[in-house]
């Protein structure tokens, strides 16, 4: 009997090329004739670009081209719903940003291309860009959204009311998805046919981004990125980067590649937008809500790109309560476009709502669990829909028994060990759990392996690997005998992108439509084919089971049948739809993050010492990618905590945008990290019951180490990050 990999330790397929250095990503795609391109960037925040001198670069050796905006190269503006900026890159001279692309250099190697680059010179008319969220603020709301009891005028009539009232104000700078692979683009034309070798979380979204920006059919671009080093968001949209160097391969007859710098990336790619929020609770003195306001305004370049909204995902739907009242405003400022970044709105939201939850429930006297379980909602608050599955008390009481939570001291800096102050604060995870459409192709193949293929991304979330387990749970057969291919705006058209934390949960009914599709069409030729033993048999009367297919005693491996009816392979596709997001059901992925800290009470040095999840996020499809999907979001929201910030400056310069300043978690700063999830599968999302759950780790993880820190210290910092000077 087979035993079905769902939810099982399986190692990803794709392992052994990545250790070995043969899975190729973006830049490592090496055509003849290949030359190479290096960006210069504007160095002004707001303005226009008078002229440019490229002579020296011109004439510097292996210089093929220079394009600036005075030199320019067609592209199409193609912001319509395909773009993440609203401007077409070199089409005018207007800086809209610092970092802007305002110029490319091509030659016969990337040393000389980037040394060219850097004999450019440009002059600008400059004026003062708008970078402060302080000055420009607040913003303006695309429609703030209220219930309000019966008889209640006014969120700050029913905050009036209550005994108890918590205002929390928050506030971080800009983050930055800063991937382990920079953006690349390799661009290779043959006659009018482009084939573009990138990172992308959606291939097929990207090449009908690219096509459009090229003003050609959209069946003309094939976009390869069968591995991808990380994207968290910075991979969804085609940025110009790419489009750039699509257009200039075109106008030189040569395949051109552009590799980023890391600087910038910083710039060029998005980023998640600074943020300020206040969140105002009302509550009875036993911790009841009577009212929750939650406002932000969040830095929304003039460029476009992602407008942050940190309250629909947290206190919209988290926590019951009579009145509410979310205005999630949003800042015009001259800045690189901004995109969504792991845990979008949800991560700022989080830390913004779960900090004055920590606030009240200081002031209250009441337990921080027990005060979330006082006010555990089983609807929207906002949306007055039922949730499609949730066990987030079971996360609250497991992940309290596991971490020790009862050891936590009720009063802050009370528990010392020598020099070191310890605290525990815990926080609430919740991020949106549902499914997209999506298609998969199943094939068996004569060789005794079945190929399974989607046209997602996998941007090393083991994609890879959940191809092949879901195939080989609807198969019966071995992880092994499969064969998963993505990553390939050519593979079946309708491939769920790699976003919103969708991928697993949208791909895996596509790839067991499929299977089930692939096993009819599999016995269809058995019985039609003149050469199988099946021949004429009523498809009735004919089963497969673990790659076998019968009759009565007659028995044969699909291998076998296939070459005894001289067939290469049969195969299927089938395409799924997605749930119905405005339907009776809201679809929510949980979890109870608890963390412990260490702060050095002479030098407020801050260590995080433990940290226990656990998640409900219906059926897990492989215990080792949750996992370690689970623990890097964690990771993420600790150096949110502690460590990343990118304050920009008046002059619109990042202040932060290199490796050196822009500080991330290493080794040294995370603990071992205890992760752990229910089992409870969602059967309103699909059959095998999975939820979104790659985001989820990075929701509320800075909260509990924000609490904890305050319940360490005594000291509640409330603008990221918490750095030892605001504990001094």
């Amino acid at each position: 009997m087979s035993v079905s990999p769902i939810g099982r330790e399986t190692a990803r397929v794709d392992g052994p090329l990545k250790v070995t250095g043969r899975a190729p990503y973006a830049a490592d795609y090496h055509p003849d004739g290949l030359v190479y391109g290096h960006l210069i960037l504007a160095t002004v925040g707001r303005g226009t670009v008078r002229e440019m001198d490229v002579s020296l670069a011109e004439a510097a050796p292996g210089v093929l081209a220079v394009y600036t905006p005075f030199r320019s190269i067609r592209i199409i503006n193609d912001f319509a719903g395909r773009g993440a900026e609203n401007y077409t890159v070199l089409q005018d001279t207007t800086v809209r940003f610092r970092g802007q692309i305002i110029g490319l250099v091509v030659a016969d190697t990337l040393e000389r291309a980037r040394d060219a680059a850097a004999l450019v010179t440009a002059e600008y008319t400059s004026t003062t860009p708008r970078t402060s969220l302080a000055d420009s603020g607040p913003g303006t709301s695309p429609g703030a959204e209220q219930v309000l009891a019966p008889g209640v005028g006014s969120i700050d009539e029913a905050l009036a009311s209550a005994p108890v009232t918590i205002t929390t104000t928050v506030s971080q700078h800009a983050q930055h998805h800063v991937a382990m692979e920079p953006h690349a683009t390799t661009a290779v034309w043959q006659d009018d046919q482009l084939t573009l070798y990138c990172g992308s979380q959606g291939p097929q979204r990207h090449a009908s981004a690219i096509a459009a920006s090229l003003g050609v059919e959209p069946a003309k671009v094939r976009v390869i990125a069968r591995y991808t080093g990380g994207g968290f968001g910075s991979r969804v949209p085609a940025w110009n980067e790419a489009k750039l160097c699509a257009a200039a391969a075109r106008a030189l007859g040569r395949p051109l590649k552009v590799v980023l710098t890391r600087e910038q990336l910083f710039t060029t790619v998005g980023h998640r937008s600074a943020v300020r929020q206040t969140v105002r609770l009302g509550a009875e003195s036993d911790g009841r809500l009577i009212a929750l306001s939650h406002e932000s305004d969040a830095e929304m370049p003039a460029v476009a790109g992602w407008p942050l909204m940190p309250a629909e995902g947290t206190s919209a739907v988290l926590y019951r309560t009579p009145n509410i009242r979310i205005d999630q405003r949003l800042v015009t400022l001259d800045t690189p476009s901004t995109w969504a970044m792991r845990g979008p709105g949800e991560a700022p939201g989080a830390f913004a709502v779960e900090t004055a939850f920590d606030e009240l429930a200081t002031r209250t006297g009441i337990d921080p669990v027990e005060l979330r379980l006082r006010n555990y909602a089983v609807r929207e608050p906002l949306g007055g829909r039922r949730f499609s599955s949730k066990y987030l008390d079971q996360c609250y009481r497991v992940g309290a028994m596991r971490f020790g939570w009862d050891r936590r001291p009720r009063r802050p800096r009370s528990r010392t060990d020598g020099d070191w102050l310890i605290g525990m604060g815990m926080a609430t995870a919740i991020y949106q759990g549902g499914r997209g459409s999506s298609s998969a192709r199943v094939q068996f193949r004569d060789d005794g392996r079945v190929t399974v293929a989607s046209g997602t991304s996998d941007i090393g979330t083991g994609a890879w690997t959940m191809l092949a387990v879901a195939g080989a749970d609807a198969l019966g057969l071995p992880v092994a005998a499969m064969v998963p291919e993505l990553g390939d705006s050519a593979l079946p058209p309708g491939g769920s992108a790699a976003v919103g934390s969708g991928a697993t949960a949208s791909t895996v009914p596509a790839v067991q439509a499929a299977c089930r599709s692939a096993v009819t069409a599999l016995i269809r030729a058995a019985v039609e084919n003149p050469r199988s033993p099946f021949h004429g048999l009523d498809p009735a009367d004919v089963r497969y089971r673990q790659g076998r297919v019968s009759s009565g005693r007659r028995s044969m491996g699909f291998r076998d049948l296939l070459r005894a009816m001289g067939v290469p392979d049969v195969q299927a596709v089938e395409n799924t739809e997605g749930i119905d997001r405005d339907g009776p059901y809201a679809f929510q992925s949980f979890g109870a993050h608890f963390c412990e800290v260490r702060v050095h009470r002479l030098t407020g040095d801050i260590r995080v010492s433990r940290f226990t999840s656990v998640f409900d996020v219906g059926t897990v499809i492989n215990a080792r990618t949750a996992r370690s999907q689970l623990i890097g979001g964690i990771i993420w929201g600790i150096g949110g905590a502690l460590l990343e910030s990118d304050p920009i400056e008046p002059d619109g310069r990042y202040a932060a945008a290199n490796m050196a300043d822009y500080l991330v978690p290493v080794n040294a700063d995370v603990p071992a990290i205890d992760v752990h999830w229910l089992d409870h599968p969602d059967p309103q999302v699909s059959e095998v019951g999975a939820r979104g759950l790659g985001e989820l780790g990075n929701v509320g993880s800075a909260a509990a180490v924000g609490n904890a820190v305050f319940n360490a210290t005594g000291i509640r910092v409330r603008d990221l990050p918490i750095t030892l000077d605001k504990l001094l």
